[in-house]
Parts: structure tokens; C-alpha cells; sequence
């Protein structure tokens, strides 16, 4: 797979943006990273968009959702 290094940068610039415009957001994922995901972990997700439509779902995490989790980590240590 060939990475395209402007594509990449032009990801961390997004994502640094994201995070200035929704820290809280931000803080959560930290403070559940400091805490530890472990593999059965249930994340849930529910979406209200503007138009008040109401979207729900859930995972279990697995033992390769933990291994991707510390390979982004590790992406952005890198930066």
C-alpha cells in the first residue's frame, strides 16, 4: 500500500482542527484511554441529526479493534 505523505499530512492538519473545535470530545477519548479499553468493552454510539432523526448502534470490542486502537496510537506519537 503506498501512503501519499501530502494526503497524510493534510489528515493530521484535519484532525488537529477537530480537535480545536471539539475538545470535549477530545477529553473523553483521553480520559477512556487513560482508563483502559479492555476487549468487551461496549461502545455506544447515537447520532441526532439537525432534521431530529435518531441513529443507534453499538460494538463489542474485540481483540483486533484493541490492536488497531494502539497502531493509531502509535501513528500519532509519531507525528
Amino acid at each position: 500500500m503506498n501512503l501519499n505523505p501530502m494526503a497524510i499530512l493534510g489528515l493530521k492538519n484535519d484532525f488537529d482542527r477537530f480537535q480545536n473545535n471539539h475538545p470535549k470530545f477530545i477529553q473523553f477519548v483521553k480520559a477512556l484511554t487513560r482508563t483502559g479499553i479492555q476487549e468487551g468493552t461496549v461502545m455506544e454510539c447515537k447520532v441526532i441529526t439537525a432534521d431530529g432523526q435518531e441513529f443507534q448502534t453499538n460494538i463489542r470490542i474485540t481483540a483486533d479493534d484493541l490492536e488497531l486502537i494502539e497502531k493509531l496510537k502509535n501513528l500519532r506519537q509519531e507525528s
